[in-house]
């Protein structure tokens, strides 16, 4: 049966509060620390961060493939789903078992993108049966109907001859056509959302653009939420619509894609964008951010970022910052942003940047 059309203004995913743990030889891990993220009906929500910062864990938990060690310790993501009867769904995803999560949500709700297709790849098996193994698996089709829908899909991800492809091994294919290939094996049961974890990382900057611009085209066309996860913020400015910023397991800042990019808050995200490449800058210096994140094991007190922070307060020390409402979607999680901090400029190199992206981007000051 057809699925509910959706409202361009629905929410189709909501994370509250979330916290994760990792029992390791060495200790407890507070991995994920009160996570807040929507999704809506055709969004794309890029979320990033060095690694580490818990992008990657905050979406495994949404498909049941958390690890072993892993622990949901509160929280909710509730999910909203048209069931094969064409009925609206709402379910926890936090208090699900991860077998069901696997079963009953993933290809045919739920559709992740990993960022090495090699090892997303079975090397014994022939592209055109791996595309139809999920149809068939979730029944929703015979052979004849998922043979006819794989060659279909590869066609649209771009594939320029899918009934030889369709035909070949993984091995056969270069890394452009492979990471297709997973993306149509994603596709391959119309999911609600598309998760892509890192999806151009292994790709040269050709393919990367060719990519990213075939995931827009397919997510225009069948009207579904993208999760980008990534630590390429120049991969961000082409896809997002919200932006959410990770570090030591906390959002700590989240807006639209121009509140982020051209007006941030948060000196995290500050160091992120200056330390994006640039090869039409003046200068001779690559930006980085000093020291390393925390060591999650021991309990944070204060601002996470505090350490690494040369604009810290005080208070940074002694208080986690809550998140602050600073206009618009804008939130962040920044004792700078209390009414009552002291004025702090953006660094001169970095509000260079932002003119000079705003002039790319034919916004006007």
């Amino acid at each position: 049966m057809a699925k509910f059309k959706r409202d361009k203004n629905e929410r189709v995913l909501s994370i509250r509060d979330l916290n994760i743990s990792f029992k390791t030889n060495y200790g407890v891990v507070r991995a994920i620390r009160g996570v807040r993220l929507d999704l809506f009906q055709g969004e794309t929500v890029a979320i990033v961060g060095e690694s580490g910062s818990g992008k990657s864990v905050t979406v495994k938990t949404m498909m049941g493939i958390l690890d072993s060690n892993g622990t949901i310790d509160s929280g909710s993501i509730n999910y909203r789903y048209t069931d094969k009867d064409g009925q609206m769904v709402e379910c926890d995803l936090a208090k699900m078992s991860q077998k069901d999560i696997r079963y009953n949500l993933c290809g045919k709700h739920i559709a992740m993108v990993f960022q090495d297709p090699m090892t997303s790849l079975d090397p014994t098996m022939t592209i055109g049966k791996q595309i139809m193994e999920p149809m068939i698996e979730h029944k929703y089709a015979n052979k004849e109907e998922a043979a006819k829908k794989a060659l279909e899909l590869l066609d649209e991800v771009g594939i320029s001859e899918p009934a030889k492809t369709f035909k070949q091994y993984p091995h056969e294919l270069s890394g452009g056509m492979r990471q297709r290939v997973v993306i149509a094996i994603a596709l391959a049961c119309d999911p609600d959302i598309l998760i892509c974890d890192e999806p151009t990382t292994a790709l040269d900057v050709t393919i990367q653009a060719k990519i990213l611009e075939k995931i827009k085209e397919i997510q225009l066309k069948k009207n579904i939420s993208v999760i980008y996860i990534t630590h390429d913020l120049g991969v961000v400015a082409k896809v997002a619509d919200y932006v959410a910023v990770m570090y030591a397991g906390r959002i700590v800042e989240k807006g639209n894609i121009n509140e982020v990019f051209y007006d941030p808050r948060h000196p995290y995200t500050w160091g992120l964008l200056s330390s994006m490449p640039d090869v039409d800058t003046d200068s001779d210096r690559l930006f980085a951010i000093p020291g390393s994140p925390p060591n999650l094991m021991e309990e944070v007190v204060g601002d996470a970022f505090a350490p690494r922070n040369p604009f810290a307060l005080k208070i940074d020390y002694r208080e986690e910052p809550p998140m602050f409402d600073v206009g618009g979607q804008h939130r962040v999680a920044s004792w700078l942003c209390d009414p009552h901090a002291p004025k702090v400029e953006l660094p001169e190199d970095l509000k260079v940047r932002i003119a000079k992206m705003k002039k790319e981007a034919g916004i006007n000051e």
